[in-house]
Formats: structure tokens, C-alpha cells, sequence
């Protein structure tokens, strides 16, 4: 006889899988009513279930443990800020905070690590991943998740967990707004617009800027395809090669884009921002030059509390709608646009 599945007791009764998992593992969030007539369901259908799971009782509480699933921390210190909040949050909570290393990039047959799937994890919060594929063997994941940005192809409604986003677009259309008020007309934007979701609302933003006062968008003066992890100066160097005329300023996706720029335009001999002006994103300060970068501070501590909270609200509640929210930033006028 086939055994039965999570599913299989889930559809019978018309709740989620999540719900009869919580049930199995022991995690609050589920009525005793219900746990019981899962329970019982388990049972009718002959369910095989965990050995440390009595089949007459409702099971004990649980130490719970929730992932933070990462790839390459150690690109920036922003990243491993936001993890050091979200621990010491959970520490609060006294939640088991499990460190989870992903890669950027997979092959066809990779499969999500064993800790993630294993039935120890209650829940997953998944940190600087835009490799499509990996984000989609996420979603698929029965665990309780909540993501922080996602690749800018992926429908949040497909994530099958809650979207935690920076405010992006009003941040960076403020900065162009300013640069053009300036009286600059000639503007270029770098950054991989189909890398991350909140790239595009950034360029989103500097478009619609631009749009509305009636500049012309030129394309020769954008970089905003797939620019290599490890070949951001090569090939900034490079598009700069390629440019009819110097624009007068240039909106950067991030502070390291726009450090980088920086530093090609002063070896070239342009004045910033005399000559050019540049703004950044992220208010990322482990480059020297960012000390005169108009930036767009980002939160990191209200992010990792943010995303602390919101995954144990969702585990605690699996059957809520899922929620995309967005966390306020703050633009810094410096140097490097003028001020």
C-alpha cells in the first residue's frame, strides 16, 4: 500500500501542508481542535509518522529553528549586518538561528542542502539569492519562508512566502529630481536592471524622473544588462569607452557601481561633480570615496528585526496571505552630486 503524504492529509481535511508539518514537528500556530482531527486523519490514512511523535497525544513544544539561507555574505559587510540582527532577535525569542551558505550559481541536478529539508528547519529566511532557479526550488519548499528582494523576473506571488523590499524607486527618483533641478540634462544610469527587483524600481524611478521632465532617456549612456560578479571595473571601463560624450551625471544601483565609476572618471581626468556627478544606493561606507557619495541610506538594523519578526509570524501563522512589504530608506545629499 502506498503510504499516505503530507499533502494527502492536508487535502482531505482542506488545509495547507504547512499546517499538518507544524502539527508533525511540534510548533504552536495550530488550534488543538485541528490538531486533532489531523491527527486522526493521520492515523484513518495510516500515516508513518516520526518516530518521536506519539500517535495518542498532541506533541510537545519544540525548540525551534529557523535558516538564514545566504549566498556570498562575504561580498559585503551589508549583509552580514542584517544576519547579525536577525540573530540577536531570535535570541530573544530563544529561536535557533541555523546558518545556511548557498551558491550564486547551480547546475542542473543541485538540490536545496539536507538541513533545509530535512524537517529540523521551521523556517527559512532567504538573503541576497537572485538565481532564478535556486529561488524557485525555495519557493517550492513546504517550509515558511520570507525573502528579502528577489530577481526582478520572479512574480513575488509565486514565491510561496512573504517579500521583504528596501524602498527603492521614490529614493532614486528624488536623486535624479535633484540632479535635474540642478540644471544637468544629460544623464546615464548603471546596474543590472534584470539582476534584482529592487535594481529595476531603482531605474524605474530614474526613468519616470526623467520622463516627467521631458528628457530624453539615451540609451548609449545605459549599462544596465548582466555585468560579470568579479568584472564590475573591466566592464564599466569598458562601456565608458564606448560613450559618445560624457553625461553630465550618472545614477549607480549601488554604492560599490558607483565607487567604481568614481574612480574611472577621476583617472580619466573628469571633476566630480563639476564635470560629473554621481549618486549611489545603500549607504555603504567600506570604500573611502563613499565618504562624499550621495547615497540612499538603507536600515539594516529595521531590516533584519523586520525579517526576524515576519518569519515567525508567518509560522505561526502559515495560512495568512502572504504579504510583499516595503521598508523605508533616507537619501544623503554629498559631495559627489553637488551639495
Amino acid at each position: 500500500m502506498k503510504k499516505a503524504t503530507l499533502q494527502e492529509i492536508a487535502s482531505s481535511l482542506g488545509v495547507s501542508r504547512t499546517t499538518v508539518w507544524k502539527v508533525f514537528s511540534g510548533q504552536e500556530g495550530v488550534s488543538g481542535n485541528l490538531r486533532e482531527k489531523i491527527l486522526a486523519k493521520a492515523r484513518e490514512l495510516d500515516y508513518k509518522f516520526p518516530e518521536e511523535l506519539d500517535r495518542n497525544t498532541v506533541p510537545e513544544k519544540k525548540d525551534v529553528n529557523i535558516a538564514v539561507a545566504v549566498c556570498r555574505p562575504e561580498t559585503s559587510i551589508f549583509w552580514m549586518n542584517i544576519i547579525h540582527q536577525i540573530a540577536k532577535e531570535f535570541s530573544f525569542h530563544d529561536v535557533n538561528l541555523v546558518y545556511t551558505y548557498l551558491p550564486s550559481v547551480i547546475e542542473e541536478d543541485y538540490t536545496l542542502p539536507s538541513q533545509l529539508l530535512g524537517g529540523s528547519i521551521h523556517g527559512i529566511i532567504v538573503m541576497n539569492v537572485y538565481n532564478e532557479r535556486l529561488i524557485r526550488l525555495l519557493s517550492r519548499a513546504d517550509t515558511p519562508k520570507v525573502f528579502l528582494d528577489t530577481a526582478t523576473a520572479i512574480d513575488p506571488s509565486s514565491l510561496n512566502g512573504d517579500l521583504l523590499l528596501m524602498e527603492s524607486g521614490v529614493s532614486t527618483a528624488r536623486i535624479t529630481e535633484h540632479l535635474i533641478k540642478q540644471g544637468r540634462k544629460t544623464f546615464g544610469f548603471i546596474g543590472d536592471i534584470n539582476y534584482a527587483k529592487s535594481n529595476y524600481e531603482r531605474y524605474e524611478g530614474f526613468t519616470k524622473t526623467l520622463e516627467r521632465f521631458g528628457l530624453a532617456l539615451s540609451k548609449e549612456c545605459m549599462l544596465t544588462g548582466s555585468i560579470g560578479a568579479f568584472t564590475y571595473k573591466e566592464e564599466i571601463d569598458a562601456f565608458l569607452d564606448t560613450l559618445p560624450a560624457m553625461p553630465e551625471a550618472f545614477v549607480c544601483v549601488s554604492d560599490y557601481v558607483a565607487c567604481i565609476l568614481m574612480q574611472l572618471l577621476l583617472k580619466r581626468g573628469f571633476r566630480i561633480p563639476e564635470d560629473v556627478a554621481v549618486s549611489g544606493f545603500d549607504g555603504n561606507m567600506e570604500s573611502p570615496l563613499a565618504e562624499e557619495l550621495t547615497t540612499v541610506q538603507v536600515f539594516n538594523k529595521d531590516i533584519g528585526n523586520r525579517l526576524a519578526s515576519q518569519i515567525l509570524y508567518r509560522i505561526q501563522h502559515p495560512d495568512s496571505q502572504f504579504e510583499t512589504t516595503y521598508i523605508s530608506s533616507q537619501v544623503i545629499f554629498r559631495a559627489s552630486t553637488g551639495d
